[in-house]
């Protein structure tokens, strides 16, 4: 009986360190990730025009993607500041959410403002 008692008494000793977790609204995860996602890919058009009035070609057109992407990622989390983890769970969330997909559009106003200015 005794060792019974102790086992329990173990037990609910580990239950009782058990830290809470914080809760997150899912409802504000999805907005903040729907603005961060409106951001990037406003400023992937916006760099993505910048890059075609310089005439960046190749290379240096993808390099000044990553450069500016990291730019804004600065800038988010800059203004998000100390308090990010009431915003996002994680900050590397900040660095690559949508990455990839503000490639496509930077890529189509890059070549479209390069076209425009540089060849006709």
């Amino acid at each position: 009986n005794q060792r019974k008692m102790a086992g329990m008494g173990r037990r609910s000793l580990k239950l009782s360190q058990i830290k809470p977790q914080e809760a997150y609204s899912e409802a504000a995860i999805r907005t903040n990730n729907a603005i961060l996602e409106f951001c990037r890919t406003s400023f992937s058009g916006l760099s993505g025009a910048t890059a075609g009035v310089l005439g960046l070609t190749a290379l240096y057109g993808f390099i000044f993607y990553f450069v500016a992407s990291l730019f804004m990622s600065l800038l988010l989390i800059l203004k998000a500041g100390s308090s990010w983890g009431r915003y996002f769970k994680s900050r590397w969330r900040i660095f690559t959410s949508g990455l990839m997909g503000g490639l496509f559009t930077y890529v189509l106003s890059w070549t479209f403002v390069y076209g425009m200015v540089h060849v006709y």
